[in-house]
């Protein structure tokens, strides 16, 4: 079923973004990439030369015949170029051999990391073209028509806070690689919790919520069927040379569906992030990527990462802050609730949109969060922070549906799964980003068990040099 854009909810001010990446060539993108370059050259967290992907079979044509897929906001006469063509690359299918000499036949010293879904190298075509070639692993259960089907939609889902898948390659015994446009400025992981050297201002964390946001919107709401990413985490929130948010990785999951030993480590390592209703019903919706963007949000305004699997703080970052927040919008004072490395450089207007998105977004109700759209508008200032406590009419606010979810309940929950990654044979070893993340060279703390889930209460930079501001 093909993806193309909808024009339900282009009204406002705050829903000029789907305009302007038509203006600009610039804003084409896609959707799926698990991989984000880093900028440290050091790979000697590597005990071993990881297996380049296999041989390629012959005979890999490019599927470029879906005309009638399409992605905008006014629905265009033609489709809109190939991302592969937006970004000035010449095709979108690639040999084996072609992979191999932009990766130096998949050298370690192009390895930009590794996990659950295979081995990402950075690769330099002839042309000068930078890009990132993942391997996916084995057991997909997709034949290679399905897969080529696959990524021809997935890969026409333009915008500009998208990942850009630009093309792929069908290897012998099925395994499929992926070509994605490459991104020099890694994770927003790596820098809040990472060892960057520097702290990220304030001016630069608002625009990276605001653009993560707005991507997450897109996929929502403007494409048909809606895409639910399903792994909302500052980890997949990659940056480019402007410090500009793109969201990674969704569809993907679609691409690689492995087995539920795989499933169940792939939960463990995000757990911080997920929804309650998750762990109640096992059901993921639109609302379901709300809630973990809102704990990316509670990331972002305090320096904290999701959960502490160490033991040291009992609370998650969502029960930790959401009194906060509640004092914070009463009181206006914000001291307790922001990263201190900020040392008090913020619009406190701003702090306000930010704080109200983050605790609207967390809501234990899944039906009282608001729509990605209501946080974008919220966050750029052009709606009211009482439009994210709009109810439908007919709808209440009380408790007790399917959807809704007791607080006790779920720091129960949190705890119980908190137990079972830590005593899993799996943790620290093989989760969804192995040994390391995938998109960067430099693990994001010097714990692997941080790396998968998000381990330590606080961010681990105590270096104060600041990332300048740029405009919004």
């Amino acid at each position: 079923m093909p993806y193309y854009a909808s024009n339900g909810y282009a009204t406002g001010k705050g829903d000029q973004y789907q305009q302007q990446h038509y203006n600009n060539q610039s804003d084409h993108v896609m959707n799926l990439s698990h991989q984000h370059p880093g900028s440290n050259s050091n790979n000697n967290w590597m005990n071993s030369q990881p297996p380049p992907p296999p041989q390629p079979v012959s005979g890999g044509a490019n599927n470029g015949n879906s005309s009638e897929i399409y992605s905008g906001p006014y629905g265009p006469a033609l489709p809109p170029p190939h991302p592969s063509v937006a970004l000035g690359f010449n095709q979108s299918t690639f040999t084996y051999d072609e992979l191999a000499a932009a990766t130096q036949n998949f050298s370690q010293a192009r390895l930009l990391g590794q996990g659950g879904f295979g081995y990402v190298h950075k690769g330099i075509l002839p042309n000068g073209k930078e890009i990132a070639v993942k391997s996916l692993k084995a057991g997909s259960g997709q034949g290679e028509r399905e897969f080529q089907a696959e990524v021809d939609i997935i890969s026409r889902v333009h915008h500009r806070f998208l990942v850009s898948l630009v093309g792929y390659c069908i290897a012998e015994g099925q395994k499929m690689l992926l070509v994605y446009e490459f991104l020099p400025n890694d994770t927003l992981e790596f820098h809040l919790h990472g060892k960057s050297g520097n702290v990220l201002d304030w001016p630069t964390r608002l625009r990276i919520a605001l653009g993560s946001a707005k991507g997450l919107a897109y996929l929502h709401e403007d494409c048909h069927p809606k895409i639910i990413h399903r792994d909302i985490k500052a980890s997949n929130i990659l940056l480019d040379e402007s410090f500009e948010a793109k969201v990674a990785d969704f569809g993907l999951a679609k691409l690689s569906q492995d087995n539920v030993t795989h499933v169940s480590t792939r939960i463990m390592g995000t757990f911080g992030y997920l929804a309650p209703e998750y762990a109640s019903s096992g059901k993921l919706t639109d609302r379901s990527d709300v809630f973990s963007f809102g704990v990316m949000l509670l990331e972002l305004i305090t320096g904290r990462r999701p959960v502490d699997l160490t033991g040291e703080m009992e609370d998650s970052l969502v029960d930790w802050a959401r009194p906060l927040c509640l004092n914070a919008a009463q009181d206006g004072d914000y001291s307790e609730l922001v990263d201190p490395r900020l040392e008090g450089q913020y619009e406190p207007y701003e702090m306000a949109r930010m704080v109200a998105c983050a605790a609207a977004a967390i809501r234990h109700s899944a039906r009282r969060r608001p729509k990605m759209s209501q946080i974008v508008r919220a966050l750029e200032g052009d709606a009211s922070l009482e439009d994210l406590n709009e109810v439908k009419p007919g709808q209440s606010l009380g408790r007790g549906s399917s959807s809704d979810y007791d607080s006790s309940t779920y720091s129960a929950d949190m705890r119980k799964f908190r137990k079972v990654a830590m005593d899993s044979h799996e943790y620290g070893a093989t989760s969804e980003y192995g040994n390391t993340s995938e998109y960067g060279l430099d693990p994001s703390s010097s714990s692997s068990e941080e790396i998968h889930t998000g381990g330590g209460s606080g961010g681990a930079n105590k270096n104060n040099k600041t990332i300048p501001s740029r405009e919004l």
